[in-house]
């Protein structure tokens, strides 16, 4: 049985947030992969057009998400739905850091705005 321990997770950075990689193929996944997110205070996440579904669930916090143009304030407790082909921005205007978990299948690419596709790590 693949059990992830919290001591085992992988950490990755980049455009400001942490990235707490827990399931992916790397450790042992066959098909979804799984991430906490921390999303620090003031941070406004690059806009990214998701090439699959991402289920993306707010621990804590509180942050701005902007789906294909419509932007929702998204509390502790909220689940979006990003489906592929949404570009999607993340944004905690709040004084403190937000956290989420996030699922996807394996393979998750994005597109970011200027034009660079993203493989991240914790989602292959």
């Amino acid at each position: 049985m693949p059990v992830i321990r919290a001591s085992d997770a992988t950490v990755h950075e980049i455009h400001g947030a942490r990235f707490v990689s827990y399931a992916n193929s790397t450790s042992g996944a066959r098909e979804l992969c799984a991430w906490r997110g921390e999303i620090p205070a003031g941070t406004r996440a690059s806009a990214h057009t998701v090439q699959r579904e991402e289920v993306f669930h707010l621990l804590d916090g509180t942050l701005e998400m902007t789906l294909d143009g419509h932007t929702e304030t998204v509390h502790a407790g909220d689940t979006v739905i990003v489906h592929a082909g949404t570009t999607l921005r993340v944004e905690n205007h709040t004084d403190s850091p937000a956290h989420s978990w996030v699922t996807t299948t394996l393979g998750f690419t994005a597109l970011l705005e200027d034009g660079t596709r993203l493989a991240p790590p914790w989602a292959n």
